[in-house]
C-alpha cells in the first residue's frame, strides 16, 4: 500500500474555453507531479458552445465538443496515467453562475438524458443520483456563488487551489462540518502554474469511476492543500 494522488477539478483547451493549456500539456503536468490519476472535469456550461454558433447545435454535436478534452487526455495519457471522465456543470437558466463538479459521468449518460443545461439542480440530482454519480458543488463561497440546499449534494469543495480567485476555503470548510458534506480538493487546474495544488491522496490507486466514486462515498481519503 502507498499513496496515490488523483486530481478532481481539471480543464482542458480543448473544451474549457477558459483554459490556456491543452490536454497534452496538462497531462504531462501531472506525470512530472507523481500523480496516478486524472479526473477531467471540463466546462458544460452556455459559454462553452458560445463559439460554435450553439443554437445551431445539437445536444450530440455539443457533446461531442465537450468530449474533447477528454479524449485529448486519455491520448495523450496512454498507460501513465488514469484519466477519468467529470464534468463542472453550469446550468443555463437566467442568474444561475453556480458550477457543480459531477463524478462517475459516461458518455452514454451524457448523451442520453436530454440537454442537462436546461435543468435544475433538484432535478439533476435526482437523475445524477438514480444514474449513480455523485454532485458537488464547485467552490462554493466564491464571489458571485449562492449556497443551495445541502440536500442536493454529496458535498461540496472545501479546497479550491486556484491562485486567481478568492475561494473563501475556510468558509468552505466549516459549512461542510455544518452540513455533514462529504468534502473535496481540486486545483482548478487551467494553466501549468496550478499543477497539483489539490486533489485527495489514498491508499490504493483510483483506476476507474467505480473506484473514485466508492473512495468518495466512504471518505476514504485525505486533501491535498498547497
Amino acid at each position: 500500500m502507498g499513496k496515490f494522488y488523483t486530481e478532481l477539478h481539471a480543464h482542458t483547451a480543448e473544451t474549457s474555453r477558459c483554459a490556456k493549456d491543452k490536454a497534452e500539456t496538462l497531462v504531462r503536468n501531472y506525470k512530472k507531479a507523481g500523480y496516478s490519476t486524472l479526473v477531467i472535469t471540463d466546462h458544460l456550461s452556455p459559454s462553452t458552445f458560445e463559439a460554435y454558433k450553439a443554437n445551431s447545435l445539437s445536444w450530440d454535436e455539443k457533446i461531442d465538443i465537450f468530449l474533447r478534452g477528454y479524449h485529448a487526455a486519455v491520448l495523450a495519457a496512454g498507460t501513465d496515467l488514469n484519466i477519468l471522465l467529470g464534468m463542472e456543470l453550469r446550468f443555463a437558466h437566467k442568474g444561475n453562475i453556480n458550477d457543480y463538479l459531477v463524478y462517475g459521468v459516461t458518455e452514454g449518460f451524457l448523451r442520453n438524458n436530454g440537454d442537462l443545461l436546461q435543468m435544475r439542480l433538484s432535478s439533476f440530482s435526482k437523475l445524477a443520483h438514480k444514474n449513480g454519480l455523485m454532485v458537488f458543488q464547485a467552490h462554493p463561497f466564491r464571489n458571485g456563488m449562492k449556497i443551495v440546499n445541502p440536500e442536493h449534494l454529496d458535498g461540496i469543495e472545501v479546497y479550491n487551489a486556484c491562485i486567481r480567485h478568492n475561494s473563501r476555503n475556510g468558509i468552505a470548510e466549516k459549512w461542510a462540518r455544518l452540513h455533514c458534506l462529504r468534502g473535496t480538493s481540486g486545483s482548478d487546474y487551467h494553466q501549468t502554474e496550478d499543477t497539483a495544488r489539490g486533489g485527495i491522496v489514498t491508499q490504493s490507486e483510483i483506476c476507474s469511476n467505480d473506484e473514485l466514486l466508492r473512495v468518495l462515498r466512504e471518505e476514504n481519503y485525505t486533501l491535498v492543500r498547497k
